[in-house]
This record gives structure tokens, C-alpha cells and sequence, in this order.
């Protein structure tokens, strides 16, 4: 671009250097103060001189802003973040390297999205599944422009957007992770209304149980009968030790005993053979 300097020296003019080249309102022609401004030292001239440089470039940063509105972000917050990203591109720009637009551009458009991927995922989820949420939502919405269709279906988004069935869904389930309700939401609208959490299940200890006696299920068949019958006896019609012994004609202490050793080897036996599972599953290739 040509410079064309003001009366205070800054040169703040827009004339398009090519006749073809898109001209915006925002974008002043800055090129001799990034030169004065290459030449100092920092102290308060150079603080003065970008500080011009961020008043001018402002309004071309709140427009790269404006481009994102709508997608979860209050637009102040946006021109924040876009500002970043203007002073970022002032302090590393290199006048000798071009236009300062062209440089300050694609800098001020990647600071905006990256505060999207960093900063407004409500669940972390790799920048591939964010990619494909983005081209996904930019099909459905192109299908619903052109085809009038509210709701296109899977098929039509993957071959609008060149993408498979599998990663269309992949990215419409990335559409959900993008915010989260509260545990305390309200999922019905009437009296009798109830909060998310209600809807959350909670442990049952039964299958505990269950898993209990699977797995002496294999222990219990290598007793021998007296000693199953005394086990069954004592845990499942819920008999006294001193009541077994009456029935079977042996000692109170001696019933003691013999539930003692059965229950340890059933229980030693069960252990072993998680083991084992465990062991398997090691070495199992992947």
C-alpha cells in the first residue's frame, strides 16, 4: 500500500497499493509507523506508537469477531479475544515482510479459535472430533439453506460434506459436547418435575452378591459332600454350629472347624481363579 503520511507523521491513509485488491475501511495504511515503530527501544514513544497501532487496527479486529458470533460466545468476549490477537500481531510483525493485514489476519482468526477449542468445550474431546462437529454443522446448515429440508439426514451431511456416515455421527455427538446441563436441571416442565440426577441409576449391592457366589460356585463343587452339606446347613437354612453337630453326630468344635477350612479353601480357590483371569487377559495379544 502507499503511504500517504498525515500531519502528525503517523500516516494513517488507505489507498489500495493494487487497483483489484479489496480495500476495507478498517484496514489504514500503518506502514510507516510499524517502520518507526521496528526502530525503537522500548520506553514510552514506542508504548505511544502501538497504541495508535492497536486504535487503528481495532475495527478490523471487531469484524474477524463479528464473523463468529452466534456460536456460543457473547460477541464483547469475542472482540476481547480478537484484540489478543491484535496485539500479538503487532508485536511480531516484520514490516519488511508485506502487508500487515495479510499478517494480522489468519493471527487474529487463529487466537479465535483457538479460545474455542481451549476454552468453550465443556468436555475435552481431540481437535479431529472438533474439526469434524465444525464441518458438520456447516452442512446442515448449507442443507437447510438450499434444500429447504429442516432436518437432513445423516446420509445427506456425509455426502454433502464429503465425509462418512460414521464421522457425521462421530461430529453430531461432538454437537452435545460443546455444553453440558447441570445435575440439578429440570427435565420436565409440569408438577411433577424432576431433576437430571433423578434419572441417574445407583449401585445395587445384589450383584455383588451375584459375582459372590459365581465365583464359589467352582469351590463348592470340589468339597467334599459332608463338608457341602455343613456349609449349606449353616448358611442356607441358617442352623447353629451346635445344631449341625447334634445332626451329624460329631462336636460343636469339630463343625467349627470344618466350616473354617471349607470356607477358606473356597474362598482361595475363587481368588486363584481371578488370578488366572487376570494372567490371561496380560497376555493376551492386543
Amino acid at each position: 500500500m502507499l503511504v500517504e503520511t498525515s500531519a502528525n507523521g503517523s500516516g494513517t491513509s488507505a489507498r489500495p497499493q493494487n487497483p483489484n485488491q479489496r480495500a476495507h475501511d478498517d484496514a489504514p495504511d500503518t506502514t510507516a509507523v510499524f517502520v518507526r515503530l521496528a526502530q525503537l527501544e522500548d520506553g514510552p514513544e514506542r508504548e505511544a506508537l502501538r497504541d495508535e497501532l492497536v486504535k487503528a487496527w481495532l475495527p478490523m479486529a471487531h469484524r474477524i469477531a463479528g464473523r463468529f458470533r452466534n456460536r456460543g460466545e457473547s460477541l464483547e468476549d469475542l472482540r476481547q479475544v480478537a484484540a489478543l490477537g491484535l496485539l500479538k500481531a503487532i508485536d511480531r510483525f516484520e514490516p519488511e515482510r508485506g502487508a500487515f493485514e495479510s499478517y494480522a489476519v489468519p493471527t487474529i482468526t487463529g487466537e479465535i479459535k483457538r479460545h474455542f477449542r481451549d476454552r468453550m468445550w465443556a468436555l475435552r474431546v481431540p481437535r479431529r472430533v472438533q474439526e469434524l462437529r465444525n464441518k458438520v454443522r456447516l452442512a446442515r446448515r448449507e442443507l437447510t439453506q438450499t434444500a429447504g429440508s429442516a432436518t437432513p439426514t445423516i446420509a445427506e451431511i456425509a455426502a454433502h460434506a464429503k465425509l462418512t456416515e460414521e464421522e457425521v455421527t462421530t461430529g453430531m455427538e461432538a454437537l452435545d459436547s460443546f455444553s453440558t446441563l447441570s445435575l440439578d436441571a429440570e427435565v420436565s416442565t409440569g408438577d411433577d418435575g424432576y431433576s437430571l440426577a433423578d434419572t441417574l441409576g445407583t449401585v445395587d449391592s445384589s450383584y455383588d452378591t451375584v459375582v459372590d457366589r459365581e465365583a464359589a460356585k467352582e469351590g463348592l463343587r470340589h468339597l467334599p459332600e459332608r463338608e457341602r452339606a455343613i456349609l449349606y446347613m449353616r448358611f442356607f437354612e441358617d442352623m447353629t454350629q451346635s445344631r449341625i453337630a447334634d445332626q451329624l453326630g460329631i462336636s460343636q468344635m469339630h463343625v467349627s472347624r470344618l466350616i473354617s477350612r471349607s470356607c477358606a479353601r473356597v474362598r482361595n480357590e475363587a481368588l486363584g481363579q481371578q488370578r488366572s483371569r487376570r494372567g490371561a487377559e496380560r497376555r493376551r495379544p492386543d
